[in-house]
């Protein structure tokens, strides 16, 4: 070494401080990237980022890999730096070597070089994969000799060597969701947000109730019969014999029920029984994504929801769950949210006892209890476990609600002030 002239020892230092710099940039830009994004370039073509996800989808060599050459290069330039040291000041020029070669390696082989890599991950990372992965081929033996030995190490230890999947849950695939931001317009991104929260939401939530639900009683009047059909308000009806509950013949489209008509010498009851859908039942609690499916899988868009008696609860229909994904068709026939409430001049507002308790929760950000009830009507009648009376207030869940209308057993509407 004394015969090497100090301006190559200089010059050799150098070259190792970018050497590091280069493998410290490399490993924060790599392990910066967004995978996904990442992927997408490598299947548009980017020979870059077709070499970084090689890399990346190995994460422990990768890693082993550029601390190899780091370190090498950091004790190399430790060294060189001390000899440098000792032939201008002796020993206290080792002393002051150590210092100022301790300072220069944070600030331009580590903070900064691993700074600018967070700031331009794919910039640095695409670049660097064209050298890494030669290297990779080059110092294969020994890494996969030093993953060797962490990987006995970590088993003496009783650690659990997981390696991290690329998968998201619905949680993380909600968050990115929401920091797309301008990306995305809010209109999509809502539905994005729908489609993720379905396996939260039930075809309880969401059904008609059985008081609302419209059949024909194939036992009533003939001319009754006929008066239903032409003002039937949608494009199937439920068919029963005397008990919708107990006795349900099953579901007859108008449609097929106008196209009998044509013929009236066969067109009497046993006709529309014939012509009537074997009904299609859906046990409460299933899941919005999973009854998607099932209609898609049993092609059906109308069911019945029914309790573990077998009695009916309600009915959901295909567009019902469309609906949550993209909002209210203008077509429903259902009082839309926006009908159910009425916003006051003193800051109340005017609810209607029918109006889902979910809708009321997403329109005013609140955070009203969704377990036991569905509509307001039940949210009320269950805190206060009897009907009460017009004109009575009570606070219930942070809401001041004072009773306006009562009938049928039920609250009408409410009027609601927020504590």
């Amino acid at each position: 070494m004394d015969s090497i002239p100090l301006s190559t020892l200089f010059i050799v230092l150098i070259s190792l401080l970018i050497i590091s710099a280069y493998f410290s940039s490399s490993e924060t830009a790599l392990l910066s990237l967004n995978r996904y994004r990442m992927r997408f370039l490598a299947e548009q073509g980017n020979r870059g980022a077709r070499k970084a996800e090689k890399l990346v989808a190995q994460t422990d060599k990768l890693l082993s890999l550029i601390l190899i050459c780091n370190n090498l290069a950091n004790i190399l330039a430790s060294s060189i730096a001390t000899i440098i040291g000792m032939r201008l000041y002796g020993d206290i020029g080792v002393a002051a070597a150590t210092g100022a070669l301790t300072f220069i390696m944070l600030v331009f082989a580590e903070i900064y070089p691993k700074t600018v890599a967070a700031i331009y991950p794919e910039k640095i990372a695409f670049l660097s994969a064209h050298l890494l992965t030669p290297l990779m081929r080059i110092f294969t033996p020994l890494v996969f000799f030093m993953n060797m030995i962490i990987h006995a190490l970590i088993k003496i230890s009783g650690l659990k060597s997981e390696l991290r999947t690329n998968s998201l849950s619905a949680e993380e695939l909600r968050s990115i969701v929401h920091e797309a931001g301008k990306f995305i317009p809010s209109a999509h991104q809502e539905m994005l947000l729908s489609i993720l929260d379905l396996e939260k939401v039930t075809v309880d939530d969401i059904m008609v109730p059985r008081n609302d639900i419209a059949g024909i009683d194939i036992e009533d009047d003939w001319k009754a019969i006929m008066r239903q059909l032409n003002h039937a308000a949608h494009g199937r009806v439920i068919l029963y014999k005397e008990n919708m509950d107990k006795n349900i013949i099953g579901i007859l489209r108008v449609r097929e029920a106008y196209r009998l008509m044509s013929d009236k010498n066969e067109f009497n009851k046993e006709t529309l029984i014939r012509a009537a859908d074997e009904a299609y039942f859906i046990p409460e609690g299933t899941a919005l994504n999973v009854q998607l499916l099932n209609f898609r899988h049993n092609k059906e868009r109308l069911g019945l929801v029914v309790d573990e008696y077998g009695d009916i609860k309600g009915l959901i229909t295909l567009e019902d769950i469309l609906e949550e994904i993209v909002g209210e068709f203008t077509t429903s026939t259902m009082p839309s949210i926006e009908e159910e409430i009425a916003q006051q001049p003193d800051g109340s507002v005017i609810i209607d006892g029918a109006a889902n308790i979910r809708d009321i929760n997403k329109v005013f950000d609140w955070q009203l209890n969704t377990d036991e009830a569905r509509t307001f009507n039940g949210l009320i009648l269950e805190t206060l476990e009897e009907i009460p009376e017009p004109g009575s207030s009570y606070e219930i869940e942070g809401l001041k609600v004072t009773i306006l209308e009562v009938g049928d057993n039920m609250v009408k509407r409410a009027k609601v002030i927020k504590l």
